[in-house]
């Protein structure tokens, strides 16, 4: 028989391994926040460097800088650069709503003063004219009885056949139809008026120069457009009365005057010049541009000056300055930095800024004169971000 094993020997083990006691628990814990801090300031350095080094770049809003010159002056004159523009010019719209059933005209079309250009439906408005019309028949002959009834009264009353009274009403029946013949033809003419709306007719004679509808649109009058709805449906010139329209230096607008004298040249056509006439100088400058608007009539008339084109004008004169006008610089106000060593501007080159020293003068509205550091053109940062240095890489917000 076997002896059963003794198990009163066997225990359990509950000593703590070495080195893992409550001091060795703790040291881990710092080491490893030690490690963890590092790794945060390493992360911090390069995403530090990234962006300094153009990892994306930083937004920023930007804006052209402006030169305007309005023109020089040389010993041919002074020049100034502008547009060809039509005085007489009209977008002709309908008077009243309604859809266009027809138009007769297209881009070059001729037209005379009071031609009809489009026509709007108007089964409607001719329905009310013939309503009206059968109304004034109607009153027409009620008022023919009334006064044969009238007549028969007088003579009846005359023999003292019938009252005073019954005379007074056959009377005052055929004041009353009057009235209301007159009212009716009232009533007529709005209809026929109303009719004649849906005609949209030339204002003046000269030439189409764009369709702005179609048939089958909506068109109404221009201060009841909205959505889908057009306003306009030619847009039409009288191309004899082209002129050039012009900014002037305001330096030099002293010597431009009416009536004076004025060579043309279109950037189309180079090398052929046009006679023209200053017509008018604008009494007002534009104290944004520090330019005055001069308008030249053009005393050549010849079939390719189109409207709109680009044109240089040259003013003849004897005491025309003979240096360049001022060029002026125009910013953006909150482009200008001032700080202890002056005025700055961040200027956008290649993705990346560049710190430039201005000379700034006078502040017009929201945009500075630059006198020096900037020849036009340039892109400039709008209100610059503190963390910017050269060559920081940035990107266009927008």
């Amino acid at each position: 028989m076997t002896t059963p094993d003794d198990l009163s020997a066997l225990r359990i083990d509950r000593s703590p391994p070495s080195g893992s006691g409550d001091g060795g628990g703790t040291s881990g814990r710092v080491r490893l926040a030690i490690l963890a801090a590092v790794v945060l300031i390493l992360v911090a350095v390069a995403v530090l460097v990234w962006s300094r080094s153009g990892g994306g770049g930083i937004a920023v809003q930007v804006a052209t800088a402006e030169a305007t010159g309005g023109g020089t002056a040389s010993g041919d004159g002074i020049s100034a650069n502008g547009y060809v523009v039509a005085r007489t010019k009209a977008s002709v719209s309908a008077k009243i709503l309604g859809r266009l059933a027809w138009i007769g005209v297209t881009e070059g079309s001729r037209v005379r003063a009071g031609d009809v250009l489009a026509r709007l439906e108007d089964a409607d408005y001719a329905a009310a004219v013939r309503v009206s019309a059968a109304e004034v028949g109607r009153i027409e002959a009620q008022l023919e009885q009334a006064r044969r009834e009238a007549a028969r009264a007088t003579s009846l009353r005359r023999d003292q056949v019938i009252a005073e009274q019954q005379l007074e009403d056959a009377q005052t029946a055929v004041r009353v139809l009057e009235a209301q013949l007159q009212s009716a033809r009232a009533q007529q003419a709005l209809a026929e008026a109303s009719f004649e709306n849906t005609r949209v007719r030339a204002p003046f004679a000269g030439t189409v120069l764009r369709k702005d509808a179609e048939v089958g649109e909506i068109v109404a009058p221009s201060g009841a457009g909205g959505g889908l709805t057009r306003t306009a449906i030619v847009t039409m010139a009288d191309l004899t009365t082209l002129e050039v329209e012009v900014d002037v230096n305001e330096a030099y607008i002293a010597q431009v005057k009416n009536g004076q004298p004025a060579r043309i040249t279109l950037d189309a056509y180079p090398d052929t010049s046009f006679a023209g006439q200053v017509r008018q100088v604008v009494p007002t400058a534009d104290r944004q541009k520090a330019t005055v608007l001069v308008k030249v009539a053009i005393t050549d008339r010849d079939p390719r000056i189109l409207s709109e084109m680009g044109a240089k004008v040259v003013f003849t004169s004897r005491d025309a300055v003979r240096m360049a006008a001022p060029r002026r610089v125009l910013v953006p106000t909150a482009a200008v930095q001032q700080g202890a060593g002056g005025a700055s501007v961040w200027v956008v080159e290649s993705g990346a800024v560049r710190r430039v020293t201005v000379d700034v003068g006078p502040q017009r509205g929201e945009q500075t004169e630059i006198r020096s550091g900037l020849s036009g053109g340039e892109s400039l940062v709008l209100s610059p971000p503190a963390t910017l240095s050269d060559g920081t890489k940035v990107k266009v917000a927008g």
